[in-house]
């Protein structure tokens, strides 16, 4: 009985320790991805391309178990419109994308492009974490930025719609700009922090497929849904990629397309 009992523990002990890190679920054009434990902290990156590339070109040149889209990019230029940092070192840095110099409506407003929200991996003094907050919001004492991307807007716990240049409304509240199609439905990259117990952190990736496009008042409530205590949304629409193991998502998957080639991407190295 003993033995028993001792072969149990140790089953079920061995089943705590290798639980996979990567858990993905689909159900009805939404796949839904929870990264959790500490370790996986170490194997996020942000990376980017001098080059736009698709997000499975990415998956196979960095080895990596997962990936999916980040931040936005200039199709025309193939420059970014995103901050992207990796090692601790900016890799990608909007200011120096000309065409948003050269635009006079992104000029006017290039203070609420630089803040838009990020998703970051914080060293805190060897201990690392997750943070969503405003590109240009101080970290904490002792904590530095490992590597983060920009995207937007903000979700949880406000939408920033407005802060963010996502809209613009003229002085009777009409919407007279739109960006990365917030208002209608697509596809979209969503990412979002669950707090648990003892200070532990989930990480939750929504990759809504075209068979399920919503808008991003819908994206918020499905965040809403899963009780997140903050989320943002990555590039959308055609930019909505995903890759990990057999499963490869792309927006213009049911032409047989590869993807839209990219600037940048979140992926999860493996161990």
């Amino acid at each position: 009985m003993k033995k028993l009992i001792l072969l149990l523990f140790m089953l079920f002990s061995a089943c705590s320790v290798y639980a996979a890190p990567i858990e993905v679920n689909y159900d009805d054009g939404i796949y839904h991805i929870v990264l959790s434990g500490e370790k996986i902290k170490k194997q996020i990156q942000f990376v980017s391309s001098p080059t736009l590339i698709t997000n499975r070109e990415a998956h196979n040149n960095s080895d990596s178990e997962l990936t999916i889209n980040a931040g936005y990019f200039d199709p025309e230029n193939q420059k970014t419109m995103s901050y992207i940092v990796n090692d601790g070192q900016v890799v990608e840095d909007p200011i120096f994308n000309p065409n948003m110099l050269s635009n006079p409506v992104l000029r006017k407003n290039l203070n609420k492009i630089l803040n838009r929200t990020e998703f970051r991996v914080l060293d805190c003094d060897g201990k690392f974490k997750y943070e969503i907050a405003q590109h240009n919001s101080k970290v904490d004492f002792l904590c530095s930025v490992q590597t983060s991307a920009q995207g937007g807007p903000q979700l949880l716990p406000n939408l920033r719609l407005e802060e963010e240049l996502f809209l613009v409304k003229d002085k009777d509240g009409n919407v007279v700009r739109e960006s990365a199609s917030v208002l209608h439905k697509t596809a979209r990259t969503l990412i979002g922090l669950k707090s648990l117990e003892e200070g532990k952190q989930e990480v939750h990736i929504f990759i809504v497929t075209d068979e399920h496009p919503m808008d991003i008042y819908e994206a918020r409530d499905l965040c809403a849904k899963y009780n997140l205590d903050s989320a943002m949304a990555f590039d959308g629409g055609s930019s909505t990629s995903l890759n990990y193991k057999k499963i490869s998502v792309v927006s213009n998957q049911k032409d047989g397309g590869t993807g839209r080639a990219l600037k940048s991407f979140m992926i999860v190295k493996k161990k």
